[in-house]
């Protein structure tokens, strides 16, 4: 069967948009306890929407797994393993270690160097190449993985609305309004959605000092001249700078994580086998049938769905629209992939900056800083989050959701809330 994507819902669901919903919502309940290993609920649910027929097969090849995504993370991941290897990540936490004073302060400067990368890189990949630094920081103080891990996740994922190369979303307004590269920093005579994201960025990592502020302990350990080779930091390096301008030549993404992943288990061939044992399957085939379930959501007609129902909403007030856009991309994107939610709310956003009579340009930033930061509030709203919990079980660790909200929960509001009043006092005033 082909695509089944409908213009507007209408009237009761239908039985295949009642299903979908379902196994969506069942789905996530499993993954956000973690009742059952992740991958095996994503994947059973995956071929449960396929053996009802709420989706073929052919749809899953073609259009649910989305390879170029896939290509970049494995090879990106493989990369990352060599550069565990490599003695870097002991050099660089030794950096951070002897710039910090406290743990919290270590902590922050993580946190800090993990948003700044993630600003030009894909923030899975960061994600990545941080986990072994975090992972020495942590050994060297003798203190638990958990804070480092959660915060480089959702560290990693609050930049997405720096640059219009930052995430797939802001990819996306940039390909449909037309948006150039300074328009993210100076536009129509205002701050951009990037200059603005840099002020909320700055907010929500000095609420790590607050959040761990009884890491108190002092820092005074020796330190040491590591043996480094730079060869998968090197790789690391070109596979990032031709993945950034492979798209001018017309190179797939895919392909490139595909060659850096190659190339990765050349320069550690000593250890290839190893390498791939030692790579994360389990949160990769999670990611593979959360695709598929996603897509199945947006097959159904059931994302567009939720978008007309906040279109025929009818909000009159300016501040009201802009509240509603920001705060529900939060909520949905704690759940849903940002990509088909970004494509389904550009065009509701420009509707309903019609009805109520202002400029399209808050709305669409509101929802593209909502849908970006609002996947940081589950251990499985953002695919990089997804990695960073990967990491902390293959190391021993439980994730539990009351303490991961904890860490989550604070960053995220303060990120989204400055960024929202921001946008209401420049754009909306």
């Amino acid at each position: 069967c082909g695509s089944r994507l409908a213009p507007h819902v209408t009237g009761p669901m239908s039985t295949h948009q009642l299903l979908a919903l379902i196994v969506f919502v069942a789905t996530y309940a499993l993954a956000i306890t973690r009742v059952v290993r992740i991958a095996y609920v994503s994947v059973a649910a995956a071929g449960l929407l396929v053996l009802l027929g709420i989706i073929s097969p052919r749809e899953v090849v073609t259009h649910a797994l989305k390879w170029d995504v896939l290509g970049v993370y494995w090879g990106f991941m493989m990369v990352s393993i060599a550069f565990m290897d490599s003695g870097v990540p002991v050099l660089l936490a030794e950096r951070i270690l002897r710039a910090a004073h406290t743990e919290r302060h270590a902590l922050f400067y993580l946190a800090a160097a993990t948003a700044g990368l993630s600003v030009w890189m894909e923030n899975v990949g960061v994600v990545l190449m941080m986990a072994p630094i975090a992972l020495e920081i942590s050994r060297r103080l003798g203190s638990s993985l958990f804070p480092y891990m959660v915060t480089v996740g959702i560290a990693s994922n609050v930049v997405t609305t720096v640059t219009m190369v930052a995430d797939p979303p802001t990819i996306l307004l940039a390909v449909e309004t037309g948006m150039r590269f300074k328009d993210f920093y100076w536009f129509l005579g205002r701050p951009g959605l990037g200059t603005l994201t840099v002020a909320a960025v700055a907010v929500a990592l000095l609420t790590l000092l607050l959040q761990f502020r009884h890491m108190t302990r002092r820092i005074d350990l020796p330190l040491t001249a590591p043996q480094v080779s730079w060869g998968a930091t090197v790789l690391f390096a070109v596979a990032v700078a031709v993945l950034a301008v492979g798209h001018e030549v017309g190179l797939r993404p895919g392909l490139v994580g595909v060659a850096a992943g190659l190339a990765a288990l050349a320069v550690n061939r000593a250890r290839a086998r190893a390498m791939l044992t030692e790579f994360d399957w389990h949160s990769f085939a999670f990611i593979m049938g959360i695709f598929v379930v996603v897509y199945a959501m947006q097959a159904t007609g059931l994302l567009r769905a939720l978008a007309t129902t906040l279109h025929a909403a009818g909000l009159r007030s300016p501040g009201l629209a802009l509240t509603a856009m920001v705060w529900t991309a939060v909520a949905a994107s704690s759940f849903v992939d940002n990509v088909p939610y970004t494509v389904l709310m550009i065009p509701v956003a420009q509707d309903l900056a019609r009805l109520v009579n202002m400029s399209p340009w808050p709305l669409l930033y509101g929802m593209l800083v909502g849908t970006g930061s609002g996947g940081n509030i589950t251990p499985v709203g953002a695919t990089a989050n997804v990695f960073a919990c990967g990491f902390l079980e293959k190391h021993g660790y439980r994730i539990q959701l009351g303490p991961y909200l904890r860490i989550s929960v604070p960053f995220t509001v303060a990120a989204v809330a400055t960024a929202h009043v921001l946008l209401y006092a420049f754009w909306v005033r």
